[in-house]
């Protein structure tokens, strides 16, 4: 007799990692299309997804085209270009709702953006004299020939193709013309309001140059012309097994991610053929690369409408984080943490805990040693100049400077000098790890005796992000976790064999198989018809390990509810496979960004265990990544966590979507509980 499982249907292919985060991009986008967000915050989703979208090429579709390169790299042609076309179908989904939608809505409000035809003749005369004086001493028109190569136009810049009629000065007939436009000028210009009637006027430096384009070849005649954008690979490559320095290594790469391989070319939707055509041919791209949309071609750079517009009834209403209830105001930390942890909810509870507990460890003469991880921080961090004034004062500071840390690897081999400069102790981890961990550790003479007090986060020590991303903060003096975390810094430097822990689980060591062997153990309550739940909340699903046990235990019965913001590669709903497995994604005013891990295999109470963790579901954060996971251990503050970071999520429907088993997303509802906005109601 065949056992059952052979009975059981085929399982459902794994969803397409890249569709499914075009899809996540989707949703932001829909953001821009609700009544009851505010209009300038529809235009900032926009705007939002055109850096998203960026990013998506030049990191996750570059990785494809590689491997599409590569004899057995498992992503051919047609891959790609599938891939493109979903990409196209988003982006042209992106212009459609910006001048449909966003734009009508935002003239209805007064607030125009003015192309050339719709300026009148004072208008004109003030975008005339700003171009001569502002814009045109900044340009350097390049006519093609032998002599003068197609330039090499760096990754993301804004620059103009043309073709020319007539002959240049020399009595030849060179016809196509490149102009790379700097990117110190506004891409957004705001006009005096004594020359728009009572209304706010913009108008867009594409729109600048176009109307002046001619002027920059005299005795010649401008047939077409176009705008132009290219996409490039923004990878750093270096090899990890023959740098001696990862600083100078990755500064001296710095220059060149500007001009890594050609991914993208955007022009607009009116450029003639045979232009984007020569442009496709000199960037070596194939047709499918190619994206003509109906406006500018970054879209990102529309944020500065948003930020020089006067209308503050068009954003969102003004939100200060709230000071914790559990800590009281002008009193140590110190003394409050020795009476028990604290959790800190960002951003409805303020970050500023954080930096009080750096300040105050610097301004206190019984510390002595100060430990933090550095992944992003921002080119300005109050905890950074902390750092530095600690060491300054003669405390033994230890700074795990994660360098490769996408698109801040500058900003933080500046915060690295810096703190080398004072004495600081600056390690970068390990080569080909990335330290994504969030860590700060704290050690103080007390009496006799040094207690150590430590910070453990689901997100990075930015007080800016702080207010935009929702994060979990932990703040304990428990001997045990402080100890385990003392453990990770001293393997970050030493890179010797860390000793077993009794709070902290790691990645790359145990981190993947400690949450897969929690998963099964909650398909074995299942099975044994015990309560069996699972409810993970994170940012992307994606390993196939942990899919593999999600979806075993779904099949024995588990009911499972996972909160994924971003790209999920589990189908849910699945007959016979993922029928108890549900997927929703929230998207709200917040970015969703805490990581959450619940599992429960039994009636007793100790039949459960909760994690905060830095890592996603995601093969690089189990395997290349130095990421931390902990249990929260005080039972108040557990049911603090299920309550805001789990139940108001798996309850929202005004934010929620929900997975199907083809990919697709639903709305959840139009209407019902938004769980950001119960817990802004709650805190404030």
């Amino acid at each position: 007799m065949a056992r059952q499982e052979e009975r059981l249907p085929a399982p459902a292919p794994l969803l397409n990692r890249e569709r499914s985060i075009l899809q996540f991009n989707r949703r932001v986008l829909a953001q821009a299309r609700r009544a009851d967000v505010p209009l300038l915050e529809r235009l900032r989703y926009v705007t939002i997804v055109s850096s998203n979208i960026d990013e998506f090429f030049e990191v996750r579709f570059a990785d494809l085209a590689e491997a599409a390169r590569q004899p057995g790299g498992g992503v051919s042609r047609s891959d790609l270009a599938a891939v493109a076309v979903a990409a196209h179908e988003l982006i042209d989904e992106q212009y459609k709702m910006l001048n449909d939608e966003v734009v009508p809505e935002l003239q209805r409000h007064g607030i125009i953006v003015l192309n050339h035809a719709d300026r009148d003749e004072g208008q004109r005369r003030w975008v005339r004299r700003f171009f001569e004086r502002e814009v045109r001493p900044l340009l350097v028109p390049l006519v093609l020939d032998p002599s003068h190569p197609f330039p090499l136009v760096a990754n993301k810049s804004l620059n103009f193709i043309a073709r020319l009629g007539g002959r240049d000065a020399f009595g030849r007939e060179n016809s196509i013309a490149i102009v790379k436009v700097p990117r110190v000028l506004p891409r957004v210009i705001r006009l005096p309001d004594a020359l728009c009637g009572g209304r706010q006027g913009f108008v867009l430096l594409t729109s600048v140059i176009r109307a002046h384009l001619e002027e920059l070849f005299p005795g010649r005649s401008v047939e077409s012309f176009s705008q132009f954008r290219v996409t490039r690979d923004s990878e750093l490559e270096f090899d990890a097994d023959d740098v001696t320095n990862l600083r100078q290594a990755l500064r001296s790469n710095l220059s060149k991610r500007h001009f890594g391989l050609a991914i993208r070319l955007e022009v607009v939707r009116s450029c003639p053929s045979e232009l984007h055509d020569f442009l496709l041919r000199q960037l070596q791209l194939p047709e499918y690369a190619l994206y003509k949309v109906n406006g500018p071609v970054n879209l990102a750079r529309l944020n500065e409408i948003i930020d020089q517009a006067d209308a503050q009834t068009l954003r969102f209403p003004r939100y200060d984080p709230a000071w914790p209830a559990s800590l009281r105001p002008g009193h140590s930390i110190f003394e409050q943490l020795q009476a028990g942890d604290v959790m800190l909810h960002h951003p409805f509870e303020s970050f500023e805990p954080v930096v009080q507990f750096l300040r105050e460890a610097v301004e206190d003469p019984a510390v002595l040693a100060i430990k933090q991880t550095i992944y992003r921080t921002g080119s300005q961090s109050v905890l950074a100049d902390l750092l530095i004034e600690a060491a300054r004062r003669g405390k033994e500071v230890m700074a795990v400077v994660e360098l490769t840390a996408r698109f801040d690897e500058e900003a933080n081999i500046n915060w690295a000098e810096r703190l080398e400069a004072v004495g600081a102790q600056v390690v970068y981890g390990v080569v080909g790890l990335k330290t994504h961990a969030k860590l700060m550790l704290v050690t103080r003479r007390e009496g006799s005796r040094l207690r150590r007090y430590v910070h453990l986060s689901t997100g990075n020590y930015n007080p800016k992000t702080a207010r935009l991303y929702t994060d979990v903060g932990y703040l304990s003096a428990d001997p045990a976790l402080a100890a385990d975390a003392d453990a990770v810094f001293h393997q970050l430097a030493s890179q010797g064999r860390m000793r077993s822990s009794r709070r902290l689980l790691t990645a790359p060591f145990v981190l993947h198989r400690a949450m897969v062997r929690h998963i099964a153990q909650v398909a074995a309550a299942a099975r044994a018809g015990r309560e069996a739940r699972i409810v993970a909340k994170v940012n992307a699903l994606t390993d196939p390990g942990l899919i593999a046990a999600l979806i075993d235990a779904g099949r024995a019965g588990a009911k499972i509810d996972l909160i994924v913001r971003g790209a999920c590669m589990l189908p849910p709903g699945v007959p016979g496979h993922t029928d108890t497995i549900r997927v929703r994604s929230v998207i709200g005013r917040f970015l969703e960004h805490t990581r959450v891990l619940y599992f429960r295999w039994g009636e007793a109470p100790d039949d459960e265990i909760l994690y905060l963790s830095s890592a996603d579901w995601m093969s690089r954060n189990m395997f290349r990544r130095i990421e931390l996971a902990w249990p929260v251990r005080d039972a108040v503050l557990r049911q603090r966590i299920i309550d805001e970071a789990l139940v108001p999520y798996l309850h929202d429907e005004l934010d929620a979507w929900a997975l199907q088993a083809d990919g697709e997303y639903r709305r959840v509802a139009q209407t019902g509980i938004s769980a950001q906005q119960a817990l802004m109601r709650r805190y404030t």
